[in-house]
């Protein structure tokens, strides 16, 4: 039976966490999000994922009950490679994956979304990495996510202490995009990615690829290919499409070509 449940609306796939009562992120779930990722790399229709959790947490880490079954460090590290690699692939994936982040987003479940491109959090939610309070360390590249969005010192203080932050504090320290409140995160993150879901598929594919190159690469390299991208684009029929749209005031009708 599959921990997850996707459903598509338009050009948007929202993959929803399943594995009550705190979505813990098993092997299994990992398996069954690489599947489904698979899925969508095969659907070219779709342009945006919103990743969220059902019930009462986005996820609250990974299944402490799998760890019991380790029979030695081996084991360990090969969910940490799984857990690695997957979490590469979202942060690579050729569209857009928004984490709509409610309840508690903690240890795994915190890494997971910060392998996401844009976060939405509920105020009230809880965000950290406490896997110090069990004798162990993050897993899914979480010390090396972490300080790349709120800084050096900030995620050493929330790695070392183990406390989670608010949702509202996730804003404030750069963790994550904007809050809301629990009644609005979910049509928030689904709006946004509609929005994104309306442009041109192939545009979006190399803004996908371009960002990235701001963290990688020295200035003048990722000027170049933002203008082989952008030549690129201009031979593509959405490009007409819309710059003829925006001389005749019209809202334009991509074809992804």
């Amino acid at each position: 039976m599959s921990t997850l449940h996707v459903e598509t609306n338009g050009h948007v796939a929202t993959i929803t966490i399943q594995s009550p009562p705190a979505n813990a992120l098993s092997s299994h779930i990992l398996n069954d999000l690489s599947v489904e990722l698979d899925n969508i790399e095969n659907n070219q229709s779709i342009k945006a994922i919103v990743l969220k959790g059902e019930d009462k947490f986005f996820s609250a880490g990974a299944d402490i009950k799998e760890f019991t079954s380790f029979q030695d460090g081996s084991d360990s590290g090969s969910l940490a490679g799984k857990g690695q690699e997957l979490f590469n692939r979202i942060e690579n994936f050729h569209i857009p994956v928004i984490a709509a982040i409610h309840g508690a987003a903690l240890g795994g479940g915190l890494e997971l979304a910060m392998a996401c491109h844009i976060r939405y959090v509920a105020e009230d939610a809880k965000l950290g990495l406490p896997e110090l309070n069990l004798g162990i360390i993050p897993g899914f590249a979480g010390t090396q996510r972490l300080p790349r969005h709120v800084g050096a010192a900030k995620a050493y203080e929330m790695i070392l202490t183990g406390v989670p932050i608010s949702g509202e504090e996730a804003v404030e320290a750069g963790l994550a995009n904007q809050s809301f409140s629990n009644d609005e995160l979910f049509v928030s993150a689904d709006k946004t990615a509609q929005l994104i879901a309306a442009k041109s598929g192939p545009s979006i594919h190399h803004i996908m690829k371009l960002i990235p190159y701001a963290h990688t690469t020295q200035l003048q390299e990722g000027i170049q290919k933002e203008a082989e991208a952008f030549g690129a684009v201009f031979g593509n029929e959405d490009a007409v499409e819309g710059v003829q749209a925006f001389i005749e005031k019209r809202k334009p009708e991509f074809k992804d070509k």
